[in-house]
């Protein structure tokens, strides 16, 4: 007995040759529901151009709370 198996390629997605990107940090104040305080958070972005769509995407890529300094002047 042989079997006959075929195997039909799957379209492999193609990346842009250029991608326009870039990176945006914010600090924000934001509430903490959890603490029930008011926080400094550090926001970093990630700013894209969409081509296909003609339009810039900004995607939230990294959320952090800032740490306060503990070097004080004398």
């Amino acid at each position: 007995m042989s079997a006959l198996v075929s195997y039909l390629a799957t379209p492999v997605p193609v990346f842009p040759a250029a991608v326009e990107a870039r990176w945006e940090t914010q600090n924000r104040t934001v509430w903490n529901e959890l603490e029930h305080a008011s926080e400094e958070r550090e926001l970093v972005y990630e700013i894209s151009w969409i081509a296909e769509l003609g339009i810039w995407r900004r995607f939230l890529r990294s959320n952090r709370k800032v740490q306060s300094s503990t070097n004080h002047a004398l």
